[in-house]
């Protein structure tokens, strides 16, 4: 059965979504450390210091703080990304007049993930707004920035509406931008190039689970490792701007480097390396053989 635009992009948009679940439901923890850090650096001595005083102050929830938004936001994103990695495929075949059903090499891949990604961030921004301000609430009222909290997720959606109106959710959307269309090059291209590695001259389709999950967790480092200090400023700006006005990226960016050192920006990169190998490798297993699977189906009728 020859499979038209559409019905591609529906498996690519549902096998996203697997993909995003595996890896809230891996890496949720580590992330919640990460943001807890890169917002909170003097409070944390390191990874094991902040799990053990998250733990002891807020109990074993408190890792799991802003997973409802964490699932949206990475199910909504993945979703949204792999579906227009698709079509921005296509975009690059046409741009490097190729046929369709041409395979694409790594560096073509890594653009065409690149482009998607500008897509997915508009889904992406709002709701890691919310996650990661749930994340780190204790932290802000312990050092006295706010005097209330917000425990759910709807007191935080409610009180951005009131405070800033619907594009209050779209704080940090620059510095989200500036994150995600380089990360997203590192991040499919470390990818195809692993599986090209693991491949030695066979189809990469013809991997199996542990090559899947070693490549994706080679290109979640990938990304991580080449934007972390832009999604530190990121962080900074979505948080603090519960207490008030908060300062544009280069803003930040200026007065973390003046006031802390540049190391402040790195703050909370341990948990992120280890959350970003378990959680994209889980991402990457679970989305090519979800869309494996629906490839199959499909093509059975």
């Amino acid at each position: 059965m020859r499979m038209n635009s559409a019905i591609q992009a529906a498996i690519d948009l549902t096998a996203g979504a697997a993909g995003g679940t595996a890896c809230v439901v891996t890496g949720q923890p580590f992330d919640t450390a990460k943001v807890k850090m890169q917002t909170f650096p003097d409070m944390y001595k390191g990874i094991v210091d902040c799990f053990v005083k998250t733990y002891k102050q807020v109990g074993f929830r408190g890792f799991y703080k802003g997973t409802t938004p964490a699932l949206v936001a990475n199910i909504a994103e993945n979703s949204v990304l792999f579906m227009c990695y698709g079509f921005c495929q296509q975009i690059v075949r046409k741009i490097v007049g190729v046929d369709r059903k041409t395979k694409l090499s790594d560096l073509q891949n890594a653009a065409a993930g690149s482009f998607a990604s500008a897509f997915a961030t508009l889904v992406l921004c709002p709701t890691e707004l919310v996650k990661c301000r749930l994340q780190t609430m204790h932290e802000m009222q312990l050092s006295g920035k706010i005097m209330q909290g917000h425990n759910t997720v709807w007191s935080v959606v409610k009180g951005v509406l009131q405070k800033d109106g619907p594009l209050g959710f779209y704080r940090g959307l620059s510095s989200t931008l500036l994150r995600e269309v380089p990360g997203y090059f590192f991040f499919f291209g470390g990818y195809e190039l692993s599986r090209t590695f693991f491949a030695s001259g066979r189809s990469k389709d013809e991997l199996g689970p542990i090559p899947l999950l070693l490549s994706g967790g080679f290109g979640g480092s990938c990304l991580w490792i080449a934007v972390y200090p832009v999604d530190c400023v990121k962080s900074r700006i979505q948080v603090l701007s519960m207490a008030g006005k908060q300062t544009g990226f280069m803003g930040t960016f200026a007065n973390i480097v003046k006031n802390e050192g540049v190391f402040a920006l790195y703050s909370g990169l341990k948990p992120t390396m280890i959350r970003a190998f378990l959680a994209n490798g889980a991402l990457f297993l679970a989305y090519e053989y979800s869309r494996k699977l629906m490839m199959n189906q499909i093509d059975s009728y």
